[in-house]
């Protein structure tokens, strides 16, 4: 296995990280709301009333975000070696997953474990095995 020490950077990694967090505990802080993408995002298919505005700029702020990271600086290079096929494929199957876990792995993984939420923690554990299994089997053994 080698490194690509290009790719690799820990220090934005980190603040990233701690940006998540502070804006995840935050969110809940202030909103009383858990800041799960999926579970923005669906609650804006049947709104409650008065519900909308909030999901409406928290999605707006996860577009608006990398735009002005663009302006601010130059946004690294995206190199997706996968087919138009194979990530539609991966969009239902986490649109699926999303839907049985009751939850995305933002909403698991950084608000559910923080919580100490049993699911979450059950949740995101699946989600990395499942993760282990695909990138063994795609690239390890298949060879994709």
């Amino acid at each position: 296995m080698q490194v690509d020490w290009n790719a690799f950077t820990p220090w934005a990694s980190l603040a990233g990280g701690l940006l998540i967090g502070i804006a995840a505990a935050m969110f809940i802080w202030l909103n009383g709301r858990i800041a799960g993408v999926s579970g923005v995002l669906s609650g804006l298919l049947w709104p409650a009333r008065g519900d909308v505005v909030w999901r409406v700029a928290f999605l707006g702020g996860l577009v608006a975000a990398p735009l002005l990271y663009h302006f601010a600086g130059q946004l690294p290079a995206i190199d997706i070696q996968a087919g138009d096929a194979a990530l539609v494929a991966s969009g239902l199957l986490v649109g699926i997953g999303t839907s049985l876990s009751g939850g995305c792995t933002s909403g698991h993984g950084v608000c559910g474990i923080s919580r100490m939420s049993g699911r979450s923690i059950v949740a995101t554990l699946a989600f990395m095995a499942a993760g282990f299994v695909t990138v063994l089997l795609s690239r390890h053994l298949l060879g994709i």
